[in-house]
């Protein structure tokens, strides 16, 4: 898969806030909260033999209950997953992924997507290597405070023909039930997109997204987001790319546990000149209304950001 540029975009966020003229007037001066001192991760320096590691997500289902996930170096040099979990407020050790070091025989897995429903019910999602040096896509389940055993997303290896596969985003809206998605390589050697869906805490074979084969005809799709609200109801984007070879951004949603077909962000194909647009940050509320935003390359080949709201 051809690599693509990195854009870092620093974005502030405001809160508003609409009242009665007299409410405000009386409404109390709000305080900020106050960020306490880092720390590192505990536990992480005994895994890290290698010298480098690093959290790729986090995501906090109550105040003091939240998840972290990513990867370090053990003592052999290769690369293994880890995650940590807080409870009320008190961080506990991190942890090889269970079973991940069983799966990873190539020495390279990574988590790079943790989603938290409830405290200390979360879901996770990234990819190892496999003995043929294979990366493989893989997802994992806390329940109750207790992570188990990584495994192989089902259905991901029969699509994973081209050995390259992965899980990008993981999304959940309750416990044991969450979704993931990412990309694989298939048998021409093109990339696919693909999602795939856990009900009360088993997870579903994966699938390519319904309706991107045909709008990648360029042969490199991507879900890059996934975000649900309430179960069995997501929303996926990410990117395809066209007979021109042009990068198209797409969303797809899931309506009680049923994907439907991904489409070309509407307004988008006017927007993206440049030939490259990309859907990089999905969010659904629970009502079932959704945001999504991402980049697109204008005329003059400047980056340029949009939104695009669903109701």
């Amino acid at each position: 898969m051809r690599r693509h540029r990195v854009m870092m975009v620093l974005a502030g966020a405001a809160a508003v806030w609409c009242a009665a003229p007299s409410a405000v007037i009386a409404a109390p001066t709000a305080r900020a909260g106050t960020w306490r001192t880092a720390i590192e991760v505990p536990g992480s320096g005994a895994l890290n033999k290698g010298g480098n590691a690093e959290a790729f997500s986090v995501s906090c289902a109550s105040a003091g209950n939240c998840a972290a996930a990513g990867a370090y170096i053990d003592g052999s040099g290769h690369v293994q997953a880890f995650v940590v979990s807080e409870t009320n407020g008190t961080w506990g050790n991190a942890r090889q992924v269970a079973g991940s070091g069983a799966l990873n025989a190539g020495g390279r897995a990574v988590v790079t997507s943790v989603s938290c429903a409830s405290a200390g019910n979360c879901g996770a999602g990234g990819l190892y290597t496999d003995g043929l040096i294979n990366h493989q896509a893989f997802v994992v389940s806390e329940r109750n405070g207790t992570w188990g055993r990584a495994r192989q997303v089902p259905g991901s290896g029969a699509l994973n023909k081209g050995g390259n596969a992965e899980v990008f985003s993981v999304s959940c809206a309750s416990a044991g039930n969450c979704a993931a998605g990412g990309l694989y390589t298939d048998g021409s050697g093109h990339v696919q997109a693909f999602v795939v869906s856990e009900r009360n805490g088993t997870w579903g074979r994966a699938i390519e997204v319904p309706g991107s084969g045909a709008l990648n005809a360029g042969g490199e799709a991507v879900v890059r987001s996934v975000s649900c609200a309430p179960a069995g109801n997501c929303a996926a984007g990410g990117f395809y790319s066209d007979r021109s070879i042009h990068l198209q951004a797409f969303v797809v949603s899931e309506r009680n546990g049923t994907w439907g077909k991904a489409i070309e962000v509407p307004g988008s194909g006017a927007l993206n000149q440049g030939g490259e647009a990309v859907v990089g940050s999905v969010s659904c509320a629970p009502a079932g209304n959704c945001a999504a935003g991402g980049l697109y390359t204008d005329r003059s080949g400047h980056q340029q950001a949009f939104v695009v709201s669903h109701t």
